[in-house]
């Protein structure tokens, strides 16, 4: 059930990936994206450091930590078409933060739950995408393949978690991590196979719901 100080910050949050949607697309607005694309993740890390002081102290500063590099990652990428050097060290960040991601969902690891079902859709899905990527990765085919099998995992750990966490939190953190991996694809695609029209809306909703639904569900496993 969320308080009323969820609900506010829902709104809160709501506006500004409305405003980062607005921005980050529309050309005359584009100075403001390097406002409102950092103010995503420095909301949810205001917001998380205020609800989660019921939780384990582990979670909690792996969790700040996932979203500082995340934060990082933002920021590194609003300037990849400057030089490929800020493209590869965002990566690196949100690599880190998906590995630390990955840490506070096995904290939660229902050793019950089977992950084969979802590994082999997993990975069916990755060796498809894959397909698509191969040739246009260059260089980056060794960084991306590391980049897609620990944003798999992250997926799969936070699969790890049902029937060990409420419900709620377990559908909220599942749903998070899918919509990461959806918004990663489509940045991946837009990038090394082929322009897709409206890409920037796509990436940052996924990518906003996904660190927004991470951080909400992770607080309600209380």
């Amino acid at each position: 059930m969320l308080t009323k100080t969820d609900k506010l910050f829902a709104l809160i949050f709501s506006f500004l990936l409305i405003t980062e949607l607005i921005c980050g697309s529309v050309e005359n607005l584009s100075t403001w994206h390097y406002i409102t694309k950092p103010s995503l993740l420095i909301s949810l890390l205001f917001y998380f450091y205020s609800q989660s002081k019921g939780l384990g102290s582990k979670t909690r500063i792996m969790m700040l930590a996932a979203l500082a590099f995340s934060l990082l990652g933002d920021i590194l990428l609003m300037f990849d078409d400057q030089s490929a050097i800020y493209f590869m060290l965002g990566l690196v960040a949100f690599l880190l933060a998906h590995l630390v991601y990955c840490f506070v969902f096995l904290n939660y690891r229902n050793p019950k739950t089977n992950p084969l079902g979802i590994i082999l859709i997993l990975l069916g899905y990755a060796l498809g995408f894959f397909y698509f990527l191969k040739d246009g990765l260059n260089d980056l085919l060794i960084p991306v393949i590391i980049y897609m099998m620990v944003i798999l995992m992250m997926v799969i750990t936070s699969y790890l978690r049902h029937k060990k966490v409420p419900e709620k939190s377990f559908i909220l953190v599942f749903s998070g991590a899918l919509l990461f991996a959806i918004s990663d694809s489509i940045l991946a695609l837009n990038k090394f196979y082929s322009p897709i029209q409206f890409s920037a809306i796509y990436i940052m909703l996924t990518y906003g719901l996904a660190q927004y639904f991470i951080v909400l569900g992770v607080l309600k496993q209380r």
